[in-house]
């Protein structure tokens, strides 16, 4: 089941044309060119790939989570729309820096439910926003059958204790005897291609107008995991940081490009890692 996020019910407004005298082709011009571009940026609002797209898989694809959203409200939500946040920049850019970066053939990015068996197929996950998502008992199975195999799932723009709590809920139907541990310093994954520096907190875009790092409660960076049963990396947790904005603005002039660099090296360590390990 592929997954698309956009509401096909969606519809913009046209009652303003009436305001304006004009005869009544004109006026019927003027809905069709309006509908026309109203179309046009509908197409490019967070659509995912056509599934025609999803024939040239690469040795590396920019899989995305299509999650469900809890239904509830939390004290410390952003501003961001779930598990479509950031698309499709974030792909864009980052496909862009895996290219450019290492010698790995990249493929056309996709969503994919936490159901699909198709999750097999991949060896690299991505969840953003998992301070909202909510993943029932068959889902969590999949997902867990999924990283025992030698999945990766890589978790990001999360913020604070009240998210961590929602995030957590579901991470312990995946795997609830197995701890969520600090990643150490010297984890493979923090080296495998790139020296990485944990001591900086990769902001959300609205760094770009207060220049505050964190959100919510949220002002520690944490960089957590949980592993198997060889010590390998299953789950990488970016927590307190929002790593897919600075790919999406990478090419922001306002964007610190120092945090922009540093993001696409840890990405790009995890997809090494989760291709080869």
């Amino acid at each position: 089941m592929r997954f698309d996020p956009v509401d096909p019910h969606r519809s913009i407004p046209f009652e303003l044309c009436h305001n304006f005298p004009m005869s009544r082709w004109l006026r019927r011009l003027s809905l069709v060119l309006i509908a026309l571009v109203a179309g046009t940026l509908g197409a490019q609002d967070f659509r995912p790939p056509p599934a025609a797209r999803l024939s040239d898989p690469g040795e590396w694809s920019f899989v995305r989570l299509a999650y469900r959203q809890a239904n509830a409200s939390y004290a410390c939500l952003g501003g961001g729309i779930g598990n479509r946040t950031d698309y499709p920049d974030a792909e864009i850019n980052l496909r862009w820096g895996v290219d450019r970066l290492t010698r790995t053939q990249t493929g056309d990015p996709l969503f994919i439910a936490p159901s699909d068996p198709g999750l097999m197929d991949y060896p690299w996950l991505y969840a953003v926003e998992v301070g909202r998502w909510e993943l029932d008992d068959y889902e969590a199975a999949n997902l867990r059958e999924y990283l025992l195999r030698g999945g990766f799932l890589m978790v990001d723009d999360f913020h604070g204790s009240s998210e961590w709590r929602v995030f957590e809920a579901s991470m312990r139907r995946v795997f609830p005897d197995r701890p969520i541990i600090e990643i150490p310093e010297d984890d493979p994954v923090m080296s495998i291609v790139f020296e990485v520096d944990k001591s900086i907190q990769i902001p959300a875009n609205q760094f770009i107008r207060t220049g505050q790092t964190y959100q919510c409660d949220g002002t520690v960076p944490h960089w957590r995991g949980i592993y198997d049963d060889e010590n390998r990396l299953m789950v990488a947790i970016n927590f307190n940081m929002d790593m897919a904005d600075a790919w999406e603005h990478a090419n922001d002039p306002y964007y610190p490009e120092a945090m922009t660099g540093l993001a696409i090296r840890y990405a790009v360590n995890y997809v090494i890692y989760a291709m080869t390990h």
